[in-house]
């Protein structure tokens, strides 16, 4: 990317890139049990983990590299970084807020001998950079688990800096 393509890149807001990708947020995912949906501590917003639910209530559900295929987990995360980024407007007001996406923790159901975990968490990872440019690179852990909540396929929860 050149310095033309960055300085673009910086001036337009969370929100316009959204609209460019074709996004549009749905309201935040309620709590599946006794939790909240985010806590800010200072300046630093944690996000309980988010599952990959349409906005309908619908959710994917399965085994990654069983049932379910690698793009299609990958389109999984894609959608629960929206429903991240839904959770973090409503937190804190205006996405333009957000100083940096500081740490990504992605949880996979996969099969027993699957071993593409990083690539299936991609797909948040991706989206976070498109709407939020060089403050959406972040560390990240991504992991297989033998089961998650109601078998859906992947799980992610966030550690977001914001501005005051």
């Amino acid at each position: 990317m050149d310095m033309t393509e960055r300085n673009a890149q910086r001036s337009r807001s969370p929100q316009e890139r959204l609209a460019e990708l074709g996004i549009l947020l749905p309201p935040p995912p309620k709590p599946v049990a006794n939790f909240l949906t985010h806590v800010q501590e200072g300046d630093l917003l944690f996000l309980s983990g988010q599952g990959p639910q349409e906005a309908d209530g619908r959710v994917h559900r399965g085994k990654v590299g069983g049932t379910v295929t690698v793009a299609q987990a990958y389109g999984h995360a894609w959608l629960t970084g929206i429903n991240l980024i839904s959770v973090m407007q409503a937190a804190v007001g205006d996405l333009a807020r957000v100083r940096r996406i500081v740490k990504l923790f992605g949880m996979v159901n996969g099969a027993p001998e699957f071993e593409d975990h990083p690539q299936v968490i991609n797909g948040c990872s991706d989206l976070f950079i498109s709407v939020f440019g060089d403050a959406g690179r972040h560390a990240r852990s991504a992991v297989g688990l033998a089961s998650l909540p109601g078998n859906i396929t992947v799980e992610i929860e966030a550690v977001i800096s914001v501005n005051g």
